[in-house]
């Protein structure tokens, strides 16, 4: 029988952004199943992944938490003896391995409290250990660019997450993404050139991505 929200192609499911009560009782049913879950969202830069993360986390309360891919950026430091400054962002630019062990490390859920790293936007460099995930935590829900990515060690992340959800960038993703570079401190000119380089080429990569997810987000 088919749902309101709901429409099979190709093995996934669709579900419009705007349907909340959908998304959010599909994280509901995964937090609700006993043990420890893990939930992936992700999409291109922009498209809106954090923001619905975000919403996940605060509706389920103590029932959940929030992990950002993010917190393995390499340190700004790491990033211009490699030469890689103007492509920050790029899938070389995080430690992937890094993020591989914590996701094992939450998965078992065995150790009393698991303590994982965030990243600040407004000083550009991630931050250890300012985020606490309790044993009892049931759902872990984790954002990112890269997570469905079919290479190492990046390939290790899917079997990891119990579903995964793909935000669709939607018309408007480019200006939203502008804007936000140019909230951190990015004149129009130069939010636009990243907007247009590095972030268009790392979309592209996580575009293809997207017949992998269970779930695609769309009108995001």
């Amino acid at each position: 029988m088919r749902r309101r929200g709901y429409r099979m192609t190709a093995g996934q499911i669709v579900v419009a952004r705007a349907d909340t009560d959908v998304l959010l009782g599909r994280a509901r049913s995964l937090a609700a199943r006993g043990g420890r879950r893990m939930l992936g969202i992700t999409g291109a830069p922009g498209a809106g992944k954090s923001t619905l993360a975000d919403q996940v986390v605060r509706s389920l309360g103590d029932d959940a938490v929030l992990v950002p891919m993010d917190g393995f950026h390499l340190a700004q430091a790491r990033l211009e003896a490699l030469g890689r400054t103007a492509r920050k962002g790029a899938i070389d630019t995080f430690d992937g391995g890094g993020f591989v062990h914590l996701l094992r490390r939450l998965h078992a859920a065995d150790e009393e409290v698991v303590h994982a790293p965030t990243f600040r936007r407004e000083i550009e460099e991630p931050i250890a250990g300012a985020i606490a995930v309790s044993r009892e935590v049931p759902l872990v829900v984790v954002e990112g660019n890269y997570l469905l990515v079919e290479e190492p060690p990046w390939d290790e992340v899917a079997s990891l997450l119990d579903e995964t959800w793909y935000v669709d960038p939607g018309p408007l993703r480019r200006e939203w993404l502008v804007s936000r570079h140019m909230a951190f401190g990015r004149d129009r000119a130069e939010a636009e050139e990243r907007s247009d380089g590095s972030d268009h080429v790392n979309a592209l990569l996580v575009e293809g991505t997207r017949p992998r997810a269970d779930v695609v987000v769309t009108g995001a």
